[in-house]
């Protein structure tokens, strides 16, 4: 059975923000994750959403990260501290669990030789035409939540014939496909919009289900395009 915790709330800065879609998003659609970062530039504005929108801070986990400058012990503890001040909060969901963001086996592997505690988390590009299978089962067998960034590939997935055919034949949209595929392959999805009907039409993808021939249509168009950055050049 899936829920709406399979749907994170995405405010990264490519497109602007739009505070009443946050609060849109809190108030009517149920999402109580917000996945941000430093270098989003809008930790401040969050803080004036989530207080309008009437949600518990311990209803809502907050996912920021760090810029690779902030690296150290030192440095992260203050890039934390700033980022909780920033969003108006006592303590960030990634500091009561570790995660990271576009490792690749390779990284995780490097990080376990350095490293007491496994990862709780991985964050990484996840849509019909990036689907790193090898990535996601390992993640699996270690207990890594895989979480999905990009499911509509920046709009690439929306005008794909293939997805269009399938939002007609289930009566959906090619945005509700593809969050639908995502979540049918256990994948912790993370659409970003500055738009409140479209967070609610993101949201109602919990009421039909794709069958397996089609979910193995979606799955076969991977094709290791990126639309965010490889991170298979960072060794």
């Amino acid at each position: 059975q899936f829920t709406c915790d399979f749907i994170y709330l995405g405010t990264s800065h490519q497109g602007g923000y739009s505070h009443d879609a946050v609060v849109h998003a809190l108030q009517k659609c149920g999402i109580r994750h917000i996945d941000t970062a430093k270098r989003y530039g809008c930790e401040s504005l969050l803080q004036k959403a989530i207080e309008e929108s009437g949600v518990k801070r311990e209803e809502l986990w907050i996912t920021t990260k760090l810029w690779h400058s902030d690296y150290g012990y030192e440095n992260t503890k203050k890039a934390c501290l700033e980022s909780c001040e920033r969003l108006g909060v006592e303590y960030l969901g990634l500091c009561r669990s570790i995660g990271v963001s576009n490792f690749l086996i390779s990284h995780l592997e490097q990080l376990k030789e350095d490293c007491v505690i496994t990862p709780h988390v991985n964050q990484v590009e996840y849509h019909p035409f990036q689907r790193p299978q090898e990535l996601v089962d390992y993640c699996r067998s270690r207990d890594i939540v895989f979480e999905g960034y990009c499911p509509l590939a920046k709009g690439e997935a929306l005008t794909h014939p293939s997805i269009i055919q399938l939002a007609k034949k289930y009566g959906r949209t090619p945005a509700q496909i593809c969050i639908r595929w995502s979540i049918q392959n256990g994948v912790v999805t993370i659409p970003k919009s500055t738009k409140a009907e479209r967070i609610q039409e993101n949201c109602k993808v919990f009421d039909f289900t794709i069958a397996e021939d089609d979910v193995e249509i979606l799955n076969g168009m991977h094709d290791g395009r990126h639309v965010s950055w490889d991170p298979s050049l960072i060794v």
